[in-house]
Parts: C-alpha cells; structure tokens; sequence
C-alpha cells in the first residue's frame, strides 16, 4: 500500500477505545495520524494497545514487517491540543456531551486552518448543533460515525449536517474508502440510522429480560442461533460499554420527544449506577 503519510495528516481526539480504533485503521492505511487526548495515562494505553494489534497482524500474516514499521512511525501520541494545527482532517470520538463538544469545536475553530475537515465521531447527537460552534466555515463539519471496534468494523455513516458541504462529503467518503471503509450517506436525524435501528434491538432484550425473568445469555444464544446475529444484545451492550449504550438512549429518547418505544430501561441505569459497565470494568451482564 502506498504510504499516504505525505499526503494527509489525521487528527484524532480521545484516546479511549473507539478513538484507538480510528487512528489505528488511519495510521495502518497509510495516514500520518495525530492522537490527542488530555490524560497522558490513557493515551500510554492507547499507544500500547495499537501496537500490540500491529504485532498480532504482523504475525497472522496480515502485514508484512515494512508495513508494520510504516504504520508505527505514522502514529504520534499528545497532550498538545495546539498539534492538532497540522491536521488535515480532525476526527473527534469525544464523550457524548453536547456542551463538551462545542466547547472544543469552539476551540478547534480558533486553531485550526479555515478548511480543516472538523468531523465528530457522535453516535446520536445533532452534526448540525455541533457545527454552530464553527463560525469560521462550519461547511466543513461533517459526521463520521465509526462502530466498535473501529478499526475491524466497516460501516461508516456519514452525517450531512444542515451547512456541510457536497465537497466535504465527497472528501470524506473518498477518505473512508481508503481506510477500506464502506461509506454510507444519511441526513442528521436522531441516531441516524443504525443507533436508531439498535434501540429496539437492545430496549426489546431489556423488556424481554425484566418481564419475562430470562437471562442474558439464553436470550443472546437465540439472537445468535436463530437469528443469526454475530453477537447478542447482551454482549454487545458489555462490549460497548453499558454507560455509552444508556447514553445514546437517554439521548434518541429526548430528540424524539420522549417517545415510549425509545425510553431507557432502569436495568441499564442501575448497573451503570453501579459501575458494572461491562467488558471496560470487568463485570457487565457477563464477568470478564
């Protein structure tokens, strides 16, 4: 694959699991990618998490020693937001708050070049909101939804906001090909479209789990089985974390008015009351 590290610059944001899957597909495709995250702990863990997975591919077979020493050198690790001056596209996997998220789209307004790509990674909060903060050419702010794992998962929605641009949106889709992404066009709505296809997949289990006293694995084995999905609902909740999956809930519930069939269940409230947030803290519906 040709190296691209002359060509882009990436700029991530967040370091957690999502933000490592991101710039891990960006770096191995080629892509100098810049890692910017606040806690300098959790990026040493991003850094170390990325690394050992270029090793795992390198001995699968999946890369060759060049590629893996390329993709190495594309990544680069900071707590210098002011770094993030020499991105060509940003890509901000931030926590899911608005008021967070404008506060640093406000920020990035003031660093970055005026054609600096600014795309949010949001799973259910409004593109269009968020672009507001951008007075200086909010055309550029797009959506790039990735799905967990990031760097394994094809699908990326790409969100057109009310300002973004047609040619924003052709850079960006021709960007996610290169990541060997599936692009997929969808106009800013709650959710989009698969978050909002997703909540009768999880809230239904929840109701199925609380009404019928069946347990979580019984209910994942017929998804699985029967219904031929990958991994049930109870299992992908842990995997992406009870506290994100309640968020984006809690968040499609109150865009859409409070609508019954999107409300979160007390079940998810009271285990991310309780810490038990699943693979991240080592017990979720399932002990790790």
């Amino acid at each position: 694959m040709k190296d691209k590290s002359d060509n882009k610059t990436i700029g991530v944001i967040g370091s957690g699991t999502m933000g490592s899957g991101i710039a891990s597909a960006c770096a191995i495709s080629g892509y100098r990618t810049l890692i910017y995250d606040i806690n300098a702990d959790i990026l040493n863990r991003s850094k170390a998490s990325i690394e050992k997975e270029f090793a795992r591919l390198k001995e699968k077979g999946k890369i060759d020693n060049a590629r893996f020493n390329s993709a190495l050198r594309n990544l680069e690790f900071t707590v210098g937001f002011d770094k993030l001056s020499e991105c060509d596209i940003i890509i901000e996997a931030a926590i899911e708050n608005i008021d967070l998220k404008k506060k640093l789209y406000k920020d990035l307004n003031d660093l970055c070049n005026p054609d600096t790509i600014l795309a949010t990674n949001t799973s259910s909060l409004s593109v269009t909101s968020i672009s507001t903060a951008v007075v200086n050419n909010p055309s550029r702010v797009v959506g790039m939804h990735f799905f967990n794992p990031a760097n394994i998962m094809k699908l990326v929605e790409v969100v057109k906001g009310e300002f973004t641009s047609e040619t924003v949106l052709k850079t960006v889709s021709e960007f996610c090909i290169t990541l060997g992404k599936v692009p997929v066009m969808c106009k800013d709505t709650p959710a989009f479209i698969v978050n909002r296809v997703a909540r009768a997949f999880y809230g239904e289990s929840l109701k199925i789990m609380g009404e019928e006293n069946i347990g979580p694995k019984l209910i994942d084995e017929i998804m699985k089985d029967e219904g031929g999905f990958a991994m049930g609902p109870f299992e992908l909740m842990d995997l992406i974390g009870i506290d994100v999956n309640l968020s984006v809930t809690k968040s499609v519930y109150e865009a859409f008015f409070y609508d019954q069939k999107y409300k979160p269940s007390p079940i998810q409230q009271k285990m991310v009351d309780s810490s038990l947030l699943g693979r991240k803290t080592g017990q979720g519906f399932y002990r790790y």
